[in-house]
């Protein structure tokens, strides 16, 4: 599996372009905007209300020319009405939108198998399971949030005129996980949803196709956010690897730039990059058996003939 080298003169096919991008105002999707920026890109930078202070600060240090291109728009993903509305404002003020990044997402601050509750006594514990209500929440912005995302993002893009650089409409990326493959630490919520992202990335990739899409995630390692603040210098000590998040940042961006990639899941670890889904499907018939792998083929082939796989009806 080779590395992926990081190429800036990629780039270049961002000036005149306009990207938006949720959870923008820190992080991983601020470091982005700020990269977009600087290549000439025009950045509808979307986020909760009450990050806006923090954005702007953020933006102070940008030149006159790289501010103008900076607009803030609030956005909660999870409600449609709301990242729907975004989606149209910075359409309104670009005219278009040619890049999405799906950032915004978060993570549980207590266990999911955690049975106690200090609001609880002994015996209202024995006789009820509380629900798990920051799960639910955790759910709803990673996943359907990223839903609501790419949604928006192929019904604004496919009416875009085709790209001279590359052919397409727009390009989207999705922020997933290497949790997103593997899920040995227990982080349930945050766990299942970002192998939601990666089952996302799979399944849309037929309607990307239909709208003249590319639809691609980025895999980023241990990186410091809020989201790994409780560990960080901890894993810094024992020195082992981990990204910042301009590495993730630039990752994100030539993913986004690349006419090659399409449905590629590309993972930035310890500051190498490596695409993970090509590597995914070619070991199938190792991990499967060539049976059993010809058997999903044959079937891949019957649902395509089907035009796609036929829903069912109502109840």
């Amino acid at each position: 599996m080779a590395d992926i080298p990081l190429t800036p003169s990629l780039l270049s096919s961002l000036a005149g372009q306009t990207a938006f991008i949720t959870g923008a105002a820190s992080g991983i999707g601020l470091a982005t905007a700020l990269l977009l920026l600087q290549h000439g890109a025009k950045v509808a930078l979307a986020d909760l209300p009450g990050t806006r202070i923090e954005a702007t600060s953020a933006l102070q240090a940008l030149d006159k020319a790289q501010l103008d291109r900076a607009f803030l728009v609030e956005c909660d993903i999870t409600d449609w009405k709301s990242v729907s509305g975004a989606f149209a404002k910075a359409k309104h003020w670009a005219g278009k939108i040619d890049v999405v990044v799906a950032n915004a997402g978060v993570m549980e601050t207590e266990p999911f198998w955690d049975f106690a509750s200090i609001e609880e006594d002994d015996e209202q514990r024995e006789a009820e399971c509380r629900e798990p209500v920051e799960a639910y929440r955790v759910v709803d912005v990673n996943l359907k949030g990223t839903m609501n995302t790419i949604r928006l993002a192929m019904f604004h893009m496919r009416s875009n005129p085709p790209s001279a650089y590359d052919g397409s409409r727009g390009s989207v990326v999705m922020t997933a996980s290497t949790s997103g493959y593997f899920g040995g630490t227990g982080v349930v919520s945050y766990i299942a949803s970002k192998h939601g992202i990666i089952g996302l990335l799979r399944s849309s990739q037929p309607a990307a196709a239909k709208y003249g899409i590319r639809l691609n995630a980025v895999v980023p390692f241990v990186t410091p956010t809020h989201i790994t603040g409780s560990y960080i210098d901890a894993w810094n000590r024992a020195e082992l690897p981990a990204n910042d998040v301009e590495d993730v940042a630039a990752a994100i961006a030539q993913t986004a730039c690349d006419a090659r990639m399409k449905g590629a899941a590309c993972m930035i670890a310890g500051k190498r990059m490596r695409e993970l889904e090509t590597f995914y499907t070619a070991l199938v018939p190792q991990w499967l058996g060539p049976e059993t792998t010809e058997l999903l083929q044959q079937a891949t082939k019957f649902f395509e003939k089907q035009g796609g796989y036929p829903l069912p009806a109502k109840r």
